[in-house]
């Protein structure tokens, strides 16, 4: 997938033209993964203000949901992208090594 191979901005594209047919809770949990997507790519770009609103904006969307829902496993990634939205607020950076990855039932 895109966001596994850190094309970040395609991922988000790929993502958005489902979610432009998504209601209800299947948008809500695809808006989640296009900003945390966005917050990767502000990351990769250096624009670290925008990267942790991004994760802010993920983070909220993407709480309510389990672990598996629509087939997406992201516990851990989750849990990585909140790590890593504490280190750039202190303005640290994050290497492309770091980077989370999701997987797919």
């Amino acid at each position: 997938p895109l966001f596994n191979s850190h094309e970040f901005w395609p991922a988000h594209e790929a993502w958005e033209s489902i979610w432009l047919k998504a209601t209800g809770d299947e948008k809500r949990f695809l808006q989640g993964l296009i900003q945390l997507a966005a917050a990767y790519h502000h990351v990769k770009r250096g624009t670290l203000s925008g990267a942790v609103r991004l994760f802010d904006a993920s983070l909220e969307k993407l709480a309510p949901f389990e672990d598996g829902y629509l087939g997406v496993r992201y516990a851990d990634a989750i849990a990585t992208a909140a790590r890593h939205r504490e280190r750039i607020a202190r303005g640290e950076t994050i290497d492309a090594r770091e980077y989370p990855k999701l997987a797919f039932e």
